[in-house]
């Protein structure tokens, strides 16, 4: 995602884009929508690469039903629906059209029940586009245009459920249009479809461009963005075996630990040196390992952490009795550093329980991690952290430019919260900062500075 769109969402009332870039940090004062944001993120994700109707109550984000979503307009009450959005460059797609060009996916949700239902998704790309919506009944109206006009699908194609029989998995939009009958000419054994707003017949080149649109396989090859907690599981003295699910709490670590120990010798090894390198870095512990309580791959087990001395390497200590910083940490830095890590992160929060140099060097890590193949996005109240990005990008000690790193500024106003995009030069310093973020951060700084100069 290159950016997102927004309107009626939470606190967000006016329509409002903000950048999206490899890192985005997410900074402001508390409660001004920074978790919802993030909660919007992963919904996108569900309604467009998922095909699945968002769950805005899941866990690691509870927004409660439609009422506590949709923006509350004051005494004008709130409003009947919401509308979220996002573009994407593709560049790596062959296209029949040009090499590199943007889309746009946009939704729109409205009550039903006491939830948010997604009633229109469109897909657009260089002026065409397609476009689905649902009656209060599920009815689905399937449409589509070019800059030469607009059409729609007749029956039986703009009629059925927007849903699987079982569940609230979306049909995507490709099911649809792949299988329409009849050239794309515009003959008599055409495609049914019916002119809007007085538009032409589609010609074969519109029908080469809506096709192209209607393929897009969104979610194929991705997998759902890792979400995490701002608050991570407690560490435990012993663990017993049990199959590995996932939480945002990081509860599955040590089990997850486990396995790889016992099975993948390669693979632990590879993420036991890097978090290593990472805690080492940090300050934290220079080895973690995993230490079987019996001879069976089925018994108990504890993880344990190491700190070297000055002379000697130090015990081996169980995860409980090291500070409460490494067990936060953990879970976040090894999905991170995960090889098989989703392609998107939301992460709250990090820096907890993080002395200021550990927030730092976590900074430092969120830069290598983050490119192109990789998307971070991070909630932070760290100053530290936010320093480290900057003055790495800075010194060319991360491979991230200026231009891969987002800020987004969160500002209460009356009723609602204006996001700010904001950039780094190639100094590391901040520009087209709102004197909203100056008091935020900088006024602090400045006055550290003024003091220590006098």
């Amino acid at each position: 995602m290159d950016s997102v769109t927004l309107e009626n969402f939470r606190c967000f009332r006016e329509p409002q884009t903000a950048r999206l870039a490899p890192l985005t940090l997410l900074v402001g004062e508390n409660s001004t929508g920074k978790t919802s944001f993030m909660a919007m993120l992963r919904a996108l994700w569900d309604v467009a690469y998922g095909h699945r109707v968002p769950d805005f109550k899941e866990d690691p984000y509870d927004l409660g039903s439609f009422d506590e979503i949709a923006h509350h307009r004051g005494g004008r009450g709130r409003a009947d629906s919401f509308t979220v959005g996002f573009a994407f460059a593709d560049g790596k797609q062959s296209v029949p059209f040009t090499t590199s060009a943007a889309y746009r996916f946009d939704a729109d949700f409205e009550k039903r029940g006491t939830v948010p239902i997604p009633v229109r998704r469109r897909l657009s790309w260089k002026g065409s586009w397609i476009e689905e919506c649902l009656d209060a009944h599920r009815h689905r109206r399937l449409r589509f245009g070019t800059r030469n006009g607009s059409w729609q699908l007749h029956a039986p194609f703009d009629r059925g459920l927007a849903f699987d029989d079982d569940s609230d998995w979306l049909v995507p939009f490709f099911v649809f249009l792949r299988d329409v009958p009849g050239p794309r000419t515009g003959g008599a054994d055409a495609p049914p479809v019916r002119a809007l707003a007085g538009s032409a017949p589609p010609t074969n080149e519109d029908w080469k461009q809506i096709e192209y649109i209607s393929r897009w396989e969104f979610g194929s090859s991705k997998d759902r963005p890792y979400a995490s907690a701002p608050v991570r599981s407690k560490p435990h003295r012993t663990y017993d075996p049990a199959r590995p699910t996932w939480d945002p709490e990081g509860n599955s670590l040590p089990m997850y630990f486990a396995n790889l120990h016992f099975q993948d010798q390669g693979r632990w090894n590879a993420l036991k040196n890097a978090l290593e390198v990472f805690g080492q870095r940090a300050g934290l512990f220079d080895e973690i390992s995993v230490k079987p309580l019996g001879t069976k791959e089925s018994g108990p087990f504890q993880v344990q952490i190491r700190k070297y001395g000055c002379r000697s390497k130090g015990p081996q200590r169980n995860l409980i009795d090291v500070g409460y910083g490494v067990s936060q940490v953990l879970p976040v830095v090894t999905e991170l550093l995960r090889p098989d890590a989703p392609a998107m992160f939301l992460l709250q929060q990090p820096e907890v329980h993080l002395h200021p140099s550990a927030q730092a060097a976590l900074g430092s890590l969120l830069c290598e991690v983050a490119g192109t193949e990789r998307q971070v996005v991070v909630e932070t109240h760290s100053d530290h952290l936010l320093d480290r990005v900057r003055m790495d990008v800075r010194d060319g000690a991360a491979k991230l430019q200026p231009e891969d790193v987002s800020i987004l500024f969160f500002e209460r106003g009356d009723l609602d919260v204006r996001i700010h995009s904001l950039r780094f030069d190639g100094e590391g310093n901040i520009f087209d900062a709102p004197d909203g973020y100056r008091r935020f951060f900088l006024e602090e700084t400045a006055r550290s500075l003024w003091k220590r100069s006098l």
